[in-house]
């Protein structure tokens, strides 16, 4: 659900069009800047398809109408001034109608902050422990399994760097950082906290 209602924000100080800045909701970068009236907005959220107001056309625009490079909505907030509009969006194709990823820059953006969203997902398994689900199974098993299986993987990744496979590598470094996250997250702890102490030991 968007984070966001229509009624708060100051439509009047922008004659009614208000700036909405796109962002990457897995990787945070910035795509694109268009700008939204109040049925705009609506519609998005109806549709769950980013729609802007096109100056240049006096008319509602869906972003990838045209070309199918659709912006799929995840969230939306105001800024503290309530005039500008941050919308959450995963791509489906190049953002820019010039065909490049953002129409800042074509830089390819860490995926970094999908860890933000997986810590999130673990932390959802942990209160609600719904059914067939991995990481509830882990929850139920203790911290003593959850741990062993951070031991485990520790061990299997380094096997794989020992075998000199890198896709064997890539996959155990996953399974690795996943089971820390469920430990971390067993331990009332979050990933920043650890990702803090990181950065303090390079100050």
């Amino acid at each position: 659900m968007p984070d966001i209602s229509s009624e708060s924000l100051d439509w009047a100080k922008g004659d009614g069009l208000l700036p909405a800045i796109i962002q990457h909701s897995d990787t945070a970068q910035v795509l694109m800047l268009g700008y939204m009236n109040k049925a705009a907005l609506a519609q998005t959220i109806e549709t769950q398809k980013v729609t802007f107001y096109s100056r240049s056309k006096n008319r509602l625009w869906t972003k990838g109408e045209t070309s199918g490079n659709w912006l799929d909505f995840i969230s939306a907030e105001m800024d503290c001034d309530a005039d500008t509009i941050l919308v959450q969006a995963r791509p489906h194709g190049p953002a820019c109608h010039t065909g490049t990823q953002t129409c800042f820059n074509d830089h390819k953006a860490s995926n970094i902050a999908f860890l933000d969203h997986l810590s999130a997902l673990i932390a959802a398994r942990h209160q609600t422990m719904p059914e067939n689900s991995y990481t509830t199974s882990l929850f139920q098993d203790g911290t003593a399994r959850i741990a062993q299986k951070v031991g485990e993987e520790g061990v299997e990744l380094a096997l794989a760097r020992m075998k000199d496979d890198a896709n064997e590598t890539k996959n155990e470094a996953a399974d690795l950082l996943f089971h820390m996250m469920v430990l971390l997250e067993d331990a009332g702890l979050h990933i920043s906290e650890v990702v803090e102490v990181l950065q303090n030991r390079h100050k």
